[in-house]
């Protein structure tokens, strides 16, 4: 299917990614490792969560660990509206769509919508969060990877296509995509609201899951001192891919696994997307740059392991194609 045109002028207005709530086991475990080898910041914490910011972000929090006993799921995701009467707007716009909608209470957020897409990832929208005074230059504190603000989703879909297309209704546009040739069906495309190459991306396999959630750095240097730091305290198992470059965003990237599976990218040095009519790049589902433009090719884990949102039943892809894997 072709990628959908821009919609412009959508129901409502997002602005970006916000935040995601994952499942853990132990939270003092995954506090040292958010903290000690990432490098976020606690804003608060109790016996049942953790709220962390990044160095450059104002809003309270943009992980939240939640001790669960099912741990290594996704709990939701969540993105930030215009204004106030937007979330309005979207409750109208996902209950068109034969969505569940309801208003819940967040710690730290004003009113806020919680619904789910197509496929059943939970997301909630908000527009006011509490807002934390500027730490980005207190440079004593930075430590670990030193990452700057979270930057985007990516998530496996067992229909690219159904969720581009959703997705678009509400004002995501896609950057660069991947096709299979045979069946002219999208398999994978990266969507952007901020004006970076996406916010939210998705990628053929079995789904809805989280791929990964990513989060920026100033420069590749700071992704090298994360490999020697994780290598010298225990958790050179939990590096997975990279550091390398994408073709796709030409970002520098690493990918690691936090103590309960969720996958982490670091990332930097993509570009641009703010024009609205940007055509998007297409890339070749078999050329091996789209992926690595150059550095390892990506283990098959990278292809398959993935973390389950919690309530949303998963299903395989009907896509036989597949890109060039790693043994």
């Amino acid at each position: 299917m072709p990628v959908p045109a821009p919609n412009l002028y959508p129901d409502f207005n997002t602005i970006r990614l916000s935040h995601t709530c994952l499942n853990v086991k132990d939270l003092t475990v995954s506090k040292t490792f958010y903290t000690d080898i990432l490098g976020l910041q606690i804003t608060d914490e109790s016996d049942t969560h953790i709220y962390l910011r990044a160095m450059e972000e104002r809003g309270h929090h943009c992980i939240i660990l939640q001790k669960s006993d099912e741990p290594g799921t996704v709990e939701v995701m969540g993105f930030k509206t215009f204004d106030e009467g937007d979330l309005d707007r979207a409750e109208a716009f996902f209950k068109s769509k034969g969505r569940p909608t309801s208003w819940v209470e967040r710690p730290y957020q004003g009113r806020t919508l919680l619904t789910s897409d197509n496929l059943g990832i939970p997301l909630e929208f908000y527009h006011k969060m509490d807002r934390l005074a500027p730490i980005h230059q207190k440079y004593a504190l930075y430590r670990g990877v030193k990452p700057l603000r979270i930057d985007h989703f990516n998530c496996f879909s067992p229909d690219v296509d159904a969720s581009v297309a959703f997705y678009s209704e509400f004002g995501f546009r896609v950057t660069e995509y991947t096709e299979d040739e045979e069946s002219k069906k999208l398999w994978a495309a990266w969507m952007h609201r901020k004006g970076g190459v996406h916010d939210m991306a998705f990628t053929n396999g079995t789904g809805p899951r989280m791929h990964h959630v990513a989060f920026w750095v100033p420069t590749p240097l700071n992704i090298i001192d994360l490999l020697d730091l994780m290598a010298t305290t225990g958790y050179v198992n939990n590096i997975e891919r990279g550091p390398g470059r994408h073709g796709i965003s030409n970002a520098f990237f690493l990918y690691i696994l936090d103590p309960d599976g969720h996958r982490i990218e670091i990332y930097c040095s993509d570009y641009q997307t703010v024009d609205p009519d940007l055509e998007p790049i297409k890339w070749d589902l078999q050329d091996p740059q789209r992926q690595t433009l150059w550095g390892a090719a990506a283990p098959r884990s990278w292809f398959e392991h993935g973390t389950k949102f919690v309530g949303a039943e998963t299903r395989d892809s009907q896509i036989k194609a597949s890109p060039i894997i790693a043994p």
